[in-house]
């Protein structure tokens, strides 16, 4: 599956656009995680264990965009873009969305 941020995939025509795809997770960390991110926040520096978490979440949303948009018959995704969102505390939703096209 071909995914692009842009709105075309540069040497392919469009064939057909079949509509929107989409995919998301919601993950959170468990709580020993969330209790070494607090004392991280006095010392500063990189959550790691958060940032393992969106990558994960990342991953899961946007596989499950391509699944959609294989399911409906595309080969590429355009215009795909990622939207991220607090859900509550050491939680986090994250979409993935585009519009799930034939190319040639």
């Amino acid at each position: 599956m071909i995914i692009v941020t842009t709105e075309t995939v540069p040497g392919k025509e469009i064939l057909e656009v079949k509509g929107l795809t989409k995919g998301s997770s919601v993950r959170c960390k468990h709580i020993g995680k969330d209790i070494t991110a607090s004392f991280k926040t006095l010392v500063g520096g990189e959550l790691t264990g958060y940032n393992e978490m969106l990558i994960e979440a990342r991953q899961i949303a946007i596989g499950r965009m391509v699944d959609e948009a294989t399911a409906m018959g595309a080969n590429a995704i355009v215009g795909m873009r990622l939207m991220s969102s607090a859900v509550m505390a050491g939680a986090a939703e994250m979409v993935a969305y585009g519009t799930a096209v034939v190319i040639s």
